[in-house]
């Protein structure tokens, strides 16, 4: 699902108030936590995702890895914070008109 500016700007919105669930440390994108950040997905359906230990670079390539992994709208990447949106059919917490 491609998110529309419109979109984008409300889930950052909704964002701005949270707390990064999962970090991505050292050593890097491991299963698990690929794993949290599914699991995080599923109940939250937006979250913060903090990517420590890594240049711009790799951080937007992590991010991207990610939301690719995920099958997660990448919705902004302020600093060492992502922020991801993944709809959840049987929540209807952030649900965002499409």
């Amino acid at each position: 699902m491609t998110l529309s500016p419109q979109q984008k700007r409300e889930l950052k919105k909704l964002a701005h108030h949270l707390k990064p669930v999962v970090m991505v440390g050292q050593h890097g994108l491991r299963e698990s936590v690929q794993d949290e950040i599914g699991i995080a997905l599923d109940s939250h359906e937006l979250i913060k995702v903090k990517l420590a230990g890594a240049d711009k670079a790799d951080r937007e390539q992590l991010s991207e890895a990610i939301a690719s992994r995920q099958n997660a709208d990448l919705v902004q990447i302020i600093g060492r914070v992502a922020i991801f949106y993944r709809p959840n059919p049987d929540k209807k917490k952030n649900r965002i008109v499409v």
